[in-house]
């Protein structure tokens, strides 16, 4: 009997991992469906260029973005999710290689570097991610202006 349980418990795990690694319970299908619908909403470089040079361009327009104001988190929120839109937009752009964007990706890695200093410090932040987030999004600007893609 314990040789027939035994047997009877190997075949149900087998069975059990099998099942598991090759996706029989819908999940590994559900992602697969999402995949393309998230590839076909993704932005050109074209595009993502132009929302985050509109986006950067309104971070001090209302003058509630400055030092006394605190850390305006939800202004960097908005600096580097943009940036991170503009970098899957520059991974995905074929007409030139990723030697090409490398100042590009150096000040998004500043923004997200500084982002993370906000998110160790809160409030403390004001004078230390400030220049990181806001000033590499101007400099991502400029750079972004001086190297159009066509």
């Amino acid at each position: 009997m314990i040789k027939g349980w035994g047997a009877a418990a190997n075949i149900t795990f087998v069975a059990v991992a099998v099942m598991g690694v090759s996706g029989c319970g819908g999940e590994a299908e559900a992602e697969v469906k999402k995949s393309p619908a998230a590839s076909a909403t993704a932005l050109s470089v074209g595009d993502a260029t132009t929302a985050f040079q509109d986006m950067a361009g309104t971070l001090y327009l209302d003058g509630e973005c400055t030092k006394e104001a605190g850390t305006c988190w939800d202004r960097m929120t908005t600096a580097v999710k943009s940036a991170r839109d503009l970098r899957k937009a520059m991974n995905a752009e074929k007409s030139v290689g990723p030697e090409f964007w490398t100042e590009a990706y150096a000040l998004i890695d500043t923004m997200e570097e500084g982002y993370a200093v906000g998110e160790d410090l809160g409030a403390d932040a004001v004078n230390t991610n400030r220049p990181d987030v806001f000033g590499s999004a101007h400099d991502l600007v400029d750079w972004l202006d001086a190297h159009p893609i066509q």
